[in-house]
Order: C-alpha cells, then sequence, then structure tokens
C-alpha cells in the first residue's frame, strides 16, 4: 500500500508535479477583432498560410490568451491596444497534424486614423495587413476562422460572450 504524501511538503509537491505532466495540453491562439471608424475589419497575410487571418497567435507555454494576443501584436504589427472582452472561444477539433485548441477572439475596438495609418507588418510572419468591410473579411478566411469570426461579429452586437465548438455555437 503506498502512502500519500502529505500536503505542504516536497514529496507532495513532486506527486502533484508528476500529475500535471502526464495532463493533456490544449494549444491556445489569441486573435483580436479590430475596426477602423468605417466599420470595416483588419485581416493580416500571414507568410505560412495561403489565406487572411485575424491578428493575433499562438499563445507561448504559461502565456495567458490575452498576454499572447499583446505580445503577437506587438511582434507582428508594432501596435500596442487596449484588448477588450471576450467575443468567443472555440474548441477546434483535432485536424491534419494537429491536436484539439482553444481559439479566443478579444474585442479591440476601433483603430484610430493615426493607428491605421501607420499599421504595417513588423516582421517575417506577416507580409500585409489591410482593412475589409465585414463581408470581404469574412470571404476572405478560411471556413473555420470564418465561422469564429462570424460569431465574434455577432457578439459585437450586444449578446455576451459564446462558447463554439468547431466555429457553431454549443448547446
Amino acid at each position: 500500500m503506498t502512502t500519500r504524501p502529505q500536503p505542504g511538503t516536497a514529496a507532495w509537491e513532486a506527486h502533484l508535479a508528476e500529475g500535471n505532466a502526464k495532463q493533456a495540453r490544449k494549444r491556445v491562439s489569441a486573435d483580436v477583432l479590430f475596426r477602423d471608424e468605417g466599420g470595416r475589419v483588419l485581416l493580416v497575410k500571414p507568410t505560412y498560410k495561403e489565406a487572411w487571418d485575424l491578428p493575433g497567435g499562438m499563445a507561448e507555454a504559461n502565456e495567458s490568451p490575452q498576454d499572447a494576443a499583446r505580445r503577437e501584436l506587438s511582434e507582428e504589427l508594432g501596435l500596442t491596444a487596449q484588448i477588450g472582452r471576450l467575443l468567443c472561444v472555440d474548441w477546434v477539433a483535432p485536424h491534419g497534424p494537429w491536436d484539439d485548441q482553444l481559439a479566443f477572439i478579444f474585442d479591440g475596438g476601433t483603430l484610430t486614423p493615426e493607428a491605421t495609418a501607420n499599421l504595417h507588418p513588423q516582421d517575417h510572419e506577416l507580409s500585409a495587413c489591410e482593412f475589409f468591410s465585414p463581408y470581404e473579411a469574412l470571404r476572405q478566411l478560411p471556413p473555420r476562422t470564418r465561422r469564429r469570426a462570424t460569431q465574434a461579429l455577432e457578439a459585437l452586437t450586444g449578446q455576451g460572450a459564446q462558447y463554439l465548438e468547431n466555429g457553431q455555437a454549443s448547446g
């Protein structure tokens, strides 16, 4: 019979660490929905994808989704922006070589004309950034991202944050 370590001891911490190491890890992405004063939506063109995308990216180990979004915006667009409320979180099923993922979209609000005038890719991961009408922005996105972005745009109109599974409202 194995004796369980006592809480607060080094053995207890080692026991918890062992359990933590065995638990599933989720990939996490954090994107931000920005608009200009005309209501157009900001998209970015990654160099490593065929389609346009929302600005943001993947969280690093032990990084919160909001911190990941802030870091990615700074690195890729040189943008320091307030990250607003959560618009949606989407559980994305495993696909291709990828495990499942939690994809967050936050409200970035409306960028000022000064901010939009100076907006351009800051590193090799982006080849372009551009504002599109909401309809045209959705057309530029791949289906999985389009479903998620559609729900995020709908959340802007007053409904609360949405929980999605593969871009579809759940429950």
